[in-house]
């Protein structure tokens, strides 16, 4: 070979060479799709829990990141080879129908890069929980078929529990299938969920019951659920067999949204008598019952026009039982004497049986005798029909907890002519039942920033106020909030919504009460598809159930994930949590139904005082005239009443006898108590008796009244003092301090919009050790706090 073919030659092997370099480098740098990315970390993940359990290291959070990962990945294959159904499903909410093909279009990778972004994050923890720089508790498991209801608490394995899990949880897969019933996703046996006529899963209603009163096969739906799990059982009131409407043509006439019957009619009261004795005697002393048999969904019965729940005619008039009953009332109420009634009403009828009322309302009678008259009544008749529906149950299963799921909403905002006493129907029932809501942005329908957005990271306040009424007024019962819209509601969802919020409100919500939170909702079957009812594989289709799926938790794993993660972590410090929010009250605001009935903005006035406690340190409290009757006064130092100008002379006379035997009374100015309930001026005021009654002068602002009230309680006021920074004016962490052997365990949660400057210590300036418990960090007294933020510290002096 001559020297020149020796050289093409070298030429030839050096470009092959260099070839095979280049297609090597290509194949090694070749990008993968983001599917390929999700299931490499996957691996990752799974390596790295192998290295993590050979060191005896718990892995459980990391087992349920797993878990969601993989389940999302293969919800994603789904999505994308079924974009017409995800399409349509995006339609049936308007607030994404005019995108809904982009949103479709988006959606799979979408939900692989937030798996991605959930590895990479566990991933990182886990690497410094192994290499020593975080220091976590291991999770304690929750038994689901070991929960033990105590006295103001919910149990397992002897400490305290929170429970979680999903409302409306998909109605094709059975009780038993842990695809769905899991530790990832919650396994609290659901007895009834949304309930229709055709779809009767596990249902509480007349549907079980035959015009003979002897009962038919679908009884079978109550007692076929499994004995071995925590649960409860629903009433779904919203159909009625068609022998009921053959039988009462006025059965409708003056029902609710959710309560499809008027709860005076006669016949009514007798087929429920039916059908809660039955479910008591069938279901006493099952696992299912443990939550309660919850009485309710979301009841009200409002009675002003224009109101948004007057969706059917029904609605808008009430019969003649709810008419008769009125009257009765009313002549219990004017001990029999007409005439006072009109001169009260301005009215000229020739007794109480010739009564009338126009329902719904002119919203412009607020305030006068009238109104008040009818919206006290319906409070009263609700209480009433509740209460029968529990003696009933009772009368089988006399060990039974019940309670309701009422909208906190009929608390927090100023409407009043909703038949709903939060603190009567409380009383009634053995637990505290709700669905309390809070939103993680702006409400859809907004047309520019809510008040809120200038302070806060998100919208709270109709979970926390009404949560801290209802733990003052039954504060050794459990809460059972068995619709959490935490994740999404009908005006508000975010598709990216963040995992510090959804860790924020759940933390919230747990340290202000709640003991269980079932959340709206879930509806992917195992395989990924939208569950029966959304696709109507059911025989019908629920276009509000599908109008809630879009944007929904089931869209995103990040979301779903944290709800987990923030419960394995809270059932981890549950003994902390509960030391905290059993931290005392010093301070009441006295609250009056009187005033919320006749005032327009009495609660939103309300509000400003309890915003100005919220930040400072301990639970703020309330007080009513039953609260101060039936409770050690010794609980709390001082009243506050607040813009209060209503109050029956049974109130007054309350506030007056507090004062009596040595309470404090804060007054907010002498206009406050000065009506009775139908704006009659009082002839007499409070006197200090043996208390302390400090009036203020009309002028003073809110920020005066709540300086004075801490004045009044300072020597009640925990050591731990906690000073803010954060770019505003307004504080933004919440936060609670009790006594440990140690010093002091405070809890901080910062709520507010931006980051914040912290300096936390004692009041008698002592050096401090602080630790973060939930990773064993120590912290100088001065940090920061991100917002929706938290930190569980211990403080050594």
């Amino acid at each position: 070979m001559t020297t020149k073919q020796k050289k093409h030659k070298l030429m030839l092997i050096k470009c092959l060479f260099s070839f095979l370099l280049i297609t090597i480098l290509i194949g090694c740098n070749k990008t993968l799709t983001i599917e390929e990315q999700a299931l490499e970390k996957i691996e990752a993940l799974e390596t790295l829990m192998g290295e993590a359990k050979s060191k005896s290291i718990d892995v459980t959070r990391e087992e349920t990141l797993l878990w969601f990962s993989k389940e999302f990945v293969k919800f994603a294959d789904w999505d994308e080879a079924h974009k017409p159904e995800v399409e349509k499903l995006f339609g049936y909410y308007s607030f994404y129908e005019k995108d809904k093909a982009k949103y479709a279009e988006e959606l799979p990778d979408f939900e692989r890069g937030k798996v991605i972004e959930i590895l990479d994050k566990g991933i990182a923890e886990l690497n410094k929980v192994i290499d020593g720089t975080i220091k976590r508790r291991p999770v304690s498991k929750i038994d689901w078929g070991n929960v033990e209801v105590a006295d103001n608490m919910l149990k397992n394995n002897g400490k305290p529990v929170f429970l979680f899990d999903y409302f409306s949880k998909t109605v094709g897969a059975p009780l038993t299938d842990e695809n769905v019933y899991n530790d990832h996703l919650g396994a609290i046996f659901h007895g009834g969920q949304r309930l229709y006529e055709v779809n009767m899963d596990r249902a509480v209603n007349p549907f079980i019951l035959n015009e003979d009163r002897t009962f038919n096969e679908k009884i079978e739906l109550i007692t076929e659920i499994p004995d071995t799990n925590v649960g409860f059982l629903i009433l779904w009131n919203m159909g009625m067999p068609q022998w009921i409407h053959d039988k009462e043509p006025e059965v409708a006439k003056g029902r609710s949204l959710f309560t499809g019957f008027d709860i005076d009619n006669p016949l009514m009261r007798d087929v429920w008598s039916d059908v809660m004795k039955k479910t008591g005697e069938l279901t006493k002393g099952k696992k299912v019952t443990q939550l309660g048999y919850i009485l309710s969904n979301e009841p009200h019965w409002f009675s002003e026009k224009g109101h948004w729940t007057q969706n059917y005619k029904e609605m808008n008039s009430i019969s003649s039982y709810t008419v008769k009953k009125f009257q009765n009332w009313l002549a219990d109420k004017y001990s029999n004497n007409i005439k006072k009634l009109n001169k009260n009403w301005e009215s000229d009828f020739k007794g109480f049986k010739a009564v009338e009322i126009e329902i719904p309302m002119e919203k412009s009678l607020r305030g006068t005798p009238i109104w008040y008259d009818w919206c006290r009544f319906n409070m009263d008749r609700s209480t009433d029909w509740f209460t029968f529906l529990r003696d009933q149950l009772l009368e089988t299963n006399p060990d039974a907890d019940t309670n309701i799921k009422i909208m906190p909403k009929m608390f927090r905002e100023d409407y009043r002519s909703h038949g709903i006493d939060l603190e009567a129907l409380t009383d009634i029932t053995t637990m505290i039942g709700n669905d309390g809501k809070a939103y993680g942005g702006r409400n859809l329908r907004a047309t520019k920033p809510e008040k809120w957005e200038e302070k806060y990271a998100y919208w709270w306040d109709e979970l926390s106020l009404p949560y801290d009424f209802l733990e003052s007024v039954s504060p050794n019962k459990i809460n059972i909030n068995s619709e959490t819209h935490f994740l999404s509601a009908s005006a508000w969802r975010d598709m990216n919504l963040s995992p510090d919020y959804v860790r924020s409100v759940f933390w919230l919500a747990t340290l202000q009460g709640m003991d269980a939170g079932i959340s709206w909702f879930w509806a992917r079957d195992p395989d990924g598809s939208p569950e029966d009812r959304l696709e109507g594989e059911l025989d019908f289709f629920d276009p509000a159930l599908a109008g809630s799926y879009a944007g929904s938790a089931n869209m995103q794993p990040q979301t779903v994930n944290e709800v987990a993660q923030v419960y394995m972590d809270m059932n981890s410090f549950s003994e902390e949590i509960v030391a905290l929010r059993e931290q005392r009250r010093p301070i009441r605001i006295f609250h009056s139904e009187t005033s919320a009935i006749n005032k327009k903005y009495y609660m939103t006035e309300q509000f400003d005082l309890y915003e100005s406690l919220h930040f400072e340190g301990f639970p703020v409290g309330y007080a009513t005239e039953k609260v101060i009757k039936k409770q050690d006064n010794s609980k709390w130092d001082a009243i506050v009443v607040f813009k209060t100008d209503y109050v029956t002379d049974s109130e007054f006379e309350t506030l007056q006898g507090y004062l009596n035997n040595g309470g404090t009374v804060i007054l907010d100015s002498k206009n406050s108590l000065s009506k009775n309930e139908y704006g009659e001026l009082r002839g007499k005021s409070l006197s200090k008796g043996e208390g302390n009654l400090i009036v203020m002068d009309a002028a003073n602002t809110v920020l005066e009244i709540q300086q004075k009230a801490l004045e009044v309680v300072s020597d009640a006021l925990p050591e731990v003092t906690l000073t803010e920074s954060n770019g505003t004016a307004y504080k933004g962490c919440y936060w609670r301090v009790v006594k440990n052997e140690k010093g002091y365990l405070v809890n901080i949660l910062n709520i507010g919009k931006n980051d914040a400057k912290l300096n936390l210590g004692l009041k008698n300036g002592k050096a401090t050790t602080i630790t973060n418990i939930m990773t064993g960090d120590v912290l100088n007294s001065e940090f920061e706090l991100k917002s929706n933020g938290i930190l569980l510290l211990e403080i050594e002096e």
